[in-house]
């Protein structure tokens, strides 16, 4: 016997009594779902860190054969109130791609990298082909290439957010994109950001901590357009001297300019410690950050009151003297 129970013929609609029309019931009108809803960047802390390693090789530059790139990735956590509403917008947050230092590799500077993650940003740190930490011999002359490396992260960072699924599927907002790096990786950021030879025009802004114009690079610098630059420099760095980062500022009359002159300090420190000057650098470049990635005009102010501190940094701008 089955279990199905018979099916049931509907009721007849009962006659309308004579003289009365029957008014059919009026739809209840759909909701709107409204726009898809966008989550806010630019306050440090606002969201955990959660993070993953690619690992991109590039072979599209002849001569140079394959180019492994281990890009491992910092990104923001979309709290459950906000992924469980259905509605978040693809292209959440705005893309910073790091470059390190000379024998240096992007894990030494984790703690400003999750600082950059924990605002708001998705952050991808690159370890260079013959630069990184893990390399037995070193090959600083190939330093011409990593700008190629930078667009070519920053290419495949994108196509990974723009697939339907995946930890990066619809993260990354593809105009907002800027690029960072230190000492050597400065050097990288500058060719990137200014040199006629390896300019990104995807790059919508630039952070040169403690960088130079590497004079083996092919082109010019600052003879084109250039996006919103921050220039970070200690002024007892004896690496990169302050000289090599007041060179550059004074060229770039392109853009919005900024340097941030740190007192007292060295090459490595500002960046890869807790110290005061490293907690400056924190908070300006997440200022940096909000104005020129964010597009938050009241950024520009906060940068300079987080900048300004006695003994330890100041910041100027435009056509303002470095001290």
């Amino acid at each position: 016997m089955s279990g199905t129970a018979p099916a049931r013929s509907a009721a007849p609609d009962r006659a309308a009594a004579p003289g009365r029309t029957s008014a059919a019931p009026s739809p209840t009108p759909a909701a709107s779902p409204g726009p898809p809803e966008r989550l806010p960047v630019g306050t440090i802390g606002s969201y955990q860190v959660t993070e993953h390693q690619f690992v991109f090789v590039d072979r599209s530059r002849a001569g140079l054969g394959p180019r492994v790139l281990p890009t491992f990735v910092r990104y923001p956590v979309i709290p459950a109130s906000a992924a469980a509403s259905g509605r978040l917008a693809r292209g959440l947050f705005p893309l910073v791609v790091f470059a390190p230092g000379y024998t240096q590799c992007q894990s030494s500077y984790t703690g400003l990298l999750r600082t950059w993650a924990s605002a708001g940003y998705v952050v991808a740190g690159v370890d260079f082909p013959r630069t990184n930490c893990h390399v037995a011999s070193p090959d600083e002359n190939d330093l011409v290439n990593q700008p190629g490396d930078m667009s070519y992260v920053i290419r495949q960072v994108v196509a990974a957010s723009d697939q339907p699924r995946g930890f990066l599927a619809g993260l990354v907002d593809q105009a907002r994109i800027a690029v960072a790096g230190h000492s050597d990786g400065g050097d990288t950021v500058a060719a990137v950001a200014a040199n006629a030879c390896c300019h990104d025009p995807a790059v919508t802004a630039a952070m040169v901590l403690s960088g130079a114009e590497w004079p083996w690079t092919p082109g010019s610098f600052f003879t084109g357009g250039t996006p919103p630059i921050l220039f970070v420099q200690g002024d007892a760095d004896t690496i990169n001297p302050a000289a090599d980062s007041v060179t550059m500022y004074r060229a770039d009359t392109k853009g919005p300019r900024f340097y941030l002159d740190l007192f007292g300090q060295g090459h490595v420190p500002p960046y890869e410690s807790r110290e005061r000057a490293a907690l400056v650098v924190a908070r300006v470049t997440v200022q940096f950050l909000d104005r020129y990635l964010a597009d938050q005009p009241r950024a520009a102010a906060a940068m300079r009151q987080d900048a300004d501190v006695a003994r330890v940094a100041i910041l100027v701008s435009g056509n303002e003297a470095p001290p």
